[in-house]
């Protein structure tokens, strides 16, 4: 059923009045009312700087100046490939100010993605990184015949016909007089909510990428109504390590720079020494990085001190059994049906009788964790996991040790933030209600509304979701419902006050031969709790039963099956096909995958595969860590035939 609520509407109207009506217009005004804050520390090798917002003012100005000296114009298609780097927000906002359209990607696209997004969104500009990536993609960038082409971090000379012009050379200029700002201010009259403001291809988990199209008041409305679940203010500092062209932490960005706050810029390298150097309020990530944080910490306990190790486990299970419980007495879990209040109350008595007996070994806990806290910077009031739901026994931990975390969903359709369960949120083990101005509704194989409790397809409506895909009739008329919902493709169900669970993935459902539907990703995520395994695929697809694709961490194997078989493996890829070790292993994940956790008979394992090579962005894993599973698939189908054969 559609989750409304009255008061947030009138709160929301009001809030609507008194934000800016363009991102454009919101950084201008932030720039002014915040000049003298830092926006953005960033490194170039060694050397570390720092960016205010009047210094952020100046570099988008100079940018965007040089750009429509080289004439780019409004309702101009550009292609960006680039990560994240401070470069990436200028050359966005700079793209902004002359009304041009961004079409942005990471550095790792592959050739042919890159040929095709041009070709299909008719981009006739490039901003490339760096001058290697520009001689790499050389041959096909003068295929692609672009009117102009921009370097980042170029420093090396191009002749006229090339068409390349380096950063360092548009940017010499930077004489700034009265009449340029005039000028600069000025464009926001020609920016409405209805500008175009992007075009994001999906990565394509299922199949070929589609170009997503983003206006303003899109983007607009993320920055009207996510601030409030974090309690964003000007104060706050944020550490980035997703890919900035990702919309999760493109808009989170938007964010912080509409509110003054201060991003640095980190990489998976520096991320856990940025975390401590800066301190950090705020952090935006996905469950997969959680999941390797997790896997890194259990391991690296375990490897450097196993008695401490054994202790730090036990206080993490004390801990959690005890939140749980403190959670039934404040009635902060999810509930799908109505209980009887003499149920509700033997529950509350045994809640409170297991709270007490732990109280002692709580507060011992809460102390030994904030150790763990200082690798995080030790001022962190929020963690934020978006893209989908984190698995149950990771949501759980995180919570144990004493970090909260803003569990949110989203995705490019929605520019992302649909549902998250913000810091005004207690309901445990949910995604959290709507967010503000936003419709949401649970629907049958029919489109047809269903009560809260009940499972079926999310579908939501709102000022944040995208007009359609950009020339993709086909897809267009699948995307939305008669009545104007978006069809996310996503299973869950609302609790019933209105909180969401996200339950699976219609188009990730693995339907095998005896017709039995299975979801992989919790699944997937249970098996990522063995710290020997970096990745893994379930498969089975018209099987008779599952299979699984492990990448693995060898040295972490290597240790685990020394320690629970007394057993050293070998160096080849052979010790890695040992049938005998094989079963062992599989034996071990099935006693995860058992009933008492809520898993089918069915959804057990009938073989596993370890994999010789990792999984890479923009081959086998999008550029936000999601599986392709149709490449997966493909590319080791033989694999898949004999494992499950």
């Amino acid at each position: 059923m559609g989750f409304t609520n009255s008061i947030e509407s009138i709160f929301w109207g009001v809030q609507r009045m008194t934000f800016a009506p363009t991102f454009f217009h919101s950084f201008l005004e932030s720039c002014e009312r915040h000049k003298d804050n830092l926006a953005f520390i960033y490194r170039v090798g060694e050397d570390e700087l720092r960016v205010t917002y009047e210094k952020f003012f100046e570099d988008v100005l100079i940018l965007a100046r040089a750009f429509k000296a080289k004439k780019i114009r409004k309702g101009d298609k550009v292609f960006f490939l680039s990560d994240n780097r401070y470069a990436w927000i200028v050359t966005d906002l700079a793209l902004q100010a002359l009304g041009a359209v961004s079409v942005p990607r990471g550095c790792d696209t592959p050739p042919k993605e890159i040929e095709y997004i041009v070709g299909h969104s008719g981009a006739e500009f490039l901003v490339i990184e760096t001058d290697k990536l520009y001689k790499d993609y050389q041959g096909l960038i003068k295929n692609l015949k672009p009117r102009g082409v921009f370097l980042i971090s170029g420093t090396e000379k191009h002749s006229w016909f090339d068409k390349a012009n380096s950063y360092s050379e548009l940017l010499e200029e930077r004489t700034i007089e009265p009449k340029d700002i005039e000028w600069f201010k000025g464009l926001a009259q020609g920016i409405t909510p209805e500008t175009l403001l992007t075009i994001i291809y999906t990565s394509g988990t299922t199949g070929t990428p589609k170009g997503v199209m983003l206006d303003h008041s899109n983007i607009m409305h993320n920055v009207r109504t996510l601030p409030v679940l974090i309690d964003l203010n000007e104060r706050d500092v944020w550490v980035s390590i997703l890919p900035t062209w990702h919309i999760f932490e493109r808009t989170a960005e938007y964010i912080g720079v509409a509110n003054g706050s201060c991003l640095v810029y980190s990489s998976i390298r520096t991320f856990a020494a940025d975390l401590e150097t800066y301190k950090p309020t705020l952090v935006a990530t996905v469950p997969r990085i959680w999941e390797s944080l997790y896997s890194k910490i259990t391991a690296g306990l375990k490897k450097k001190d196993p008695k401490k190790a054994k202790i730090f486990n036990a206080l993490v299970s004390i801990s959690i059994n005890f939140r749980r419980n403190r959670r039934i007495l404040r009635d902060q879990l999810p509930v799908f049906a109505p209980r009887s209040g003499l149920s509700r109350l033997a529950a509350k008595i045994r809640a409170a009788l297991t709270c007490l007996a732990l109280a002692p070994l709580y507060a011992l806990a809460q102390k030994k964790f904030v150790m763990v806290q200082e690798k995080f910077g030790g001022r962190l009031k929020a963690a934020i996991s978006g893209g989908g739901s984190l698995p149950a026994f990771l949501d759980e931990w995180i919570d144990a040790i004493g970090i909260r975390i803003i569990n949110a969903y989203g995705m490019t359709e929605c520019s992302p933030g649909i549902a998250g369960r913000g810091l005004q949120c207690e309901i445990f083990g949910t995604i959290g209600p709507p967010v503000g101005e936003t419709e949401l509704r649970i629907v049958d194989e029919n489109d047809q509304p269903l009560p809260n409790g009940s499972e079926g397809e999310i579908q939501v409506r709102g000022a944040q979701v995208f007009k359609g895909y950009y020339n993709n009739d086909e897809a267009n008329a699948q995307a939305f419902t008669p009545d104007g919902f978006f069809r996310t493709g996503d299973l869950g169900r609302l609790t019933l006050t209105g909180e969401l669970v996200i339950t699976g993935r219609a188009k990730e459902i693995i339907v095998l031969a005896s017709g039995e539907n299975v979801d992989p990703t919790n699944i997937e995520a249970t098996l990522s709790m063995f710290p020997f395994v970096q990745d893994a695929v379930l498969v089975g697809q018209d099987k008779k039963g599952l299979g699984a694709l492990i990448v693995p961490d060898l040295e972490k194997l290597r240790e685990f099956v020394q320690e629970k078989y007394n057993q050293v493996l070998g160096e080849t890829e052979e010790a890695l096909k040992d049938k005998q070790l094989l079963d062992r292993l599989r034996e071990e994940m099935n006693k995860l995958l058992n009933p008492k956790k809520g898993f089918k008979p069915y959804e057990k394992l009938q073989n596993i595969h370890f994999l010789d090579k990792e999984f890479t962005l923009g081959e086998e894993l999008t550029n936000s860590f999601k599986k392709k599973r149709h490449v997966i698939e493909k590319k080791y189908k033989d694999i898949i035939n004999r494992l499950l054969k």
